[in-house]
């Protein structure tokens, strides 16, 4: 609702980025992302919009050939976005000194923003997701990817609020990250519920989400809000919140990604989500 291709937490997490790049006189914006990356796809549109230089660092050097039939990376292309495509060997290593120094002598004087946007200014701009009138909730949950998004939340939470994340990758490690930015002790990880981990799908996902959709007229997308929501309406059948709670769902965006989950999808006989978008 906020804008239809820069959407959910991704606006939030790029907003005070890009002012602090346009303060700075960068010569150019430089992030990373995989095939089907929501922030890539947002941060090449915000780029476009703002005249902004966008170079996205993709995961998977042999994507080069595919960029005409992949929706995310032929969007941020039509954007203007220039691509480095490397191994994933090399984007392991992407925080090196040695290739942010590689970086800065290809494109000059870049600002370089984190694999799906997550930094100090990026929870700033997501602790502008609650509203006043969101006090009255009980709880706040979210889908969790890199935690920028949940510690924003936490970090603007009512003293009365728990907020509740729900990671989509495997592994604890995101405790760790979160405590680099939240400031309160007032929440939680759901860590049941990734579906086998990052962009990793089950045919009970997609039922669910086709399901919910045909009863809501709501899209989740199955990388992110599909796992979250799924997560929340379990916890609800066994009794996890007290009666009369107020739960805040918050919905991340990320629908463009599902045209390239279906591809994927299709073209190993499986299920597809059922949303146009």
């Amino acid at each position: 609702m906020i804008h239809p291709y820069i959407s959910g937490n991704k606006y939030r997490k790029l907003k005070y980025n890009l002012l602090d790049f346009e303060s700075d006189g960068y010569d150019s914006l430089v992030t990373f992302g995989g095939a089907f990356s929501n922030h890539i796809a947002a941060t090449a549109f915000a780029c476009k919009e703002k005249g902004i230089n966008a170079v996205g660092v993709i995961r998977g050097e042999e994507l080069w050939k595919e960029i005409t039939n992949n929706p995310t990376l032929k969007l941020a292309q039509e954007c203007g976005m220039k691509f480095e495509f490397v191994t994933r060997e090399q984007y392991r290593n992407k925080d090196s000194d040695e290739f942010k120094n590689y970086l800065q002598e290809k494109y000059g004087n870049c600002s370089i923003l984190p694999e799906g946007g997550t930094n100090g200014l990026a929870v700033k701009g997501c602790g502008e997701i609650l509203t006043p009138e969101d006090r009255d909730f009980d709880y706040i949950c979210c889908a969790v990817g890199t935690g920028g998004t949940v510690s924003g939340l936490i970090n603007s939470a009512k003293p009365h609020q728990k907020v509740i994340g729900f990671p989509v990758l495997k592994g604890n490690f995101l405790q760790e990250e979160i405590r680099k930015f939240a400031k309160n002790d007032n929440w939680s990880l759901e860590s049941d519920y990734h579906f086998g981990g990052y962009a990793k799908v089950t045919d009970g996902l997609i039922d669910f989400i086709n399901n919910f959709y045909q009863e809501t007229n709501i899209p989740l997308d199955p990388v992110y809000t599909g796992k979250m929501v799924y997560g929340v309406l379990d916890l609800i059948n066994k009794n996890y919140f007290p009666e009369n709670s107020k739960i805040l769902v918050i919905h991340t965006g990320g629908l463009q990604g599902i045209r390239g989950m279906n591809m994927l999808l299709e073209s190993k006989g499986k299920k597809t989500i059922q949303i146009d978008v």
